[in-house]
């Protein structure tokens, strides 16, 4: 089968590997489409992913077509969104529920073949059918959408709070929908990409603004979400946040990434920071607003290229064009 290979650190070729065999609890998904995300920019730079080469892929769905000897849970034809994350269900993150934070953490697509590929395996407890009114292509917006779900857990927000979000790519915009799910008074979203703070004013955002100075709140917000990763960004998020507030990382930095606090501020204005790290029991509740039309596809997927153009589809993500970007085997 043709699949999409990180051979080496910056090095990605789109190339023939053998065809997976499912185990007794796994089974085979013909991939129709896989998204892109920032994860796999860090993978091609040499980080998450522990070995390489791997096939990269953690946001797929698609149609079941090979049942390994034990599963009896799904059968050939069914339509799956493929929740990525794996558990070892034994250390004590696992024992106590934070199984996200797994001792042994690992993932399809981070540390074993994802779904840049025409087929991918994922055990049967992974996979969620999708019901029939659900475009399999667009299902590939569950899997982050399922870390959105996630990063609001976390906030557990108050009815009526002003939120700030920095960044208005596609996470950035799924925490803006949330958001305003979640009884927010305003949704403020800052970004230096005019193009993508175009599509959060079409979202409906309160205000959008290329700097928070702009926005016009000296008390700052009750939340605010850093979807960028960005030092620059994540600095300014750090210093709106008002009193009693929240700041939440979402974005994924690059492990040398820093940022300065005060612990006076944090203590004096009982400021908490927090972060969300991917799937928590969220993944079928994504899946379920998925289906009630919570996203709309056709504004957050920019592009769908073949899998042949796997390459330039990362080189065009990593260059900031676009929203979501999947590619269809």
């Amino acid at each position: 089968m043709k699949a999409a290979v990180i051979e080496a650190p910056g090095k990605v070729t789109v190339t023939t590997v053998p065809d997976p065999t499912p185990g007794p609890r796994e089974v085979v998904v013909d991939v129709a489409a896989c998204g892109l995300c920032g994860t796999d920019l860090h993978i091609l730079q040499g980080e998450f992913a522990p070995t390489l080469p791997i096939v990269p892929g953690h946001e797929f769905a698609g149609e079941v077509v090979g049942l390994g000897s034990e599963v009896t849970e799904l059968a050939i034809g069914d339509r799956v969104a493929v929740d990525p994350s794996l558990y070892c269900n034994e250390c004590r993150y696992c024992r106590v529920g934070r199984n996200n934070l797994c001792d042994r953490w690992q993932a399809i697509g981070v540390t074993v073949a994802g779904g840049a590929a025409e087929y991918a395996v994922a055990p049967v407890a992974n996979c969620v059918r999708l019901p029939d009114h659900v475009d399999v292509q667009d299902a590939a917006l569950i899997e982050p959408l399922s870390c959105a779900v996630r990063g609001y857990d976390v906030l557990s927000s108050r009815i009526g709070s002003h939120v700030l979000i920095y960044g208005s790519g596609t996470m950035g915009l799924m925490m803006l929908e949330l958001a305003k799910r979640t009884g927010a008074a305003s949704v403020d979203v800052v970004d230096i990409n005019p193009e993508r703070l175009a599509t959060a004013e079409e979202l409906g955002c309160s205000q959008a603004a290329l700097s928070a100075d702009e926005l016009g709140r000296p008390t700052g917000w009750d939340v605010v979400v850093d979807a960028t990763g960005n030092a620059a960004a994540i600095q300014d998020g750090l210093d709106r946040v008002a009193k009693a507030g929240t700041f939440l990382q979402f974005g994924v930095s690059d492990y040398a990434t820093t940022a300065t606090i005060s612990p006076y501020r944090i203590y004096n204005h009982e400021i908490t920071i927090t972060g969300s790290m991917a799937v928590l029991h969220s993944y079928e509740r994504a899946a379920e607003v998925f289906a009630t039309g919570v996203l709309d596809p056709q504004v957050f997927i920019s592009h769908r290229l073949p899998l042949t153009e796997y390459p330039q589809a990362l080189d065009q993500f990593a260059a900031g064009q676009g929203r979501k970007i999947v590619v269809l085997p």
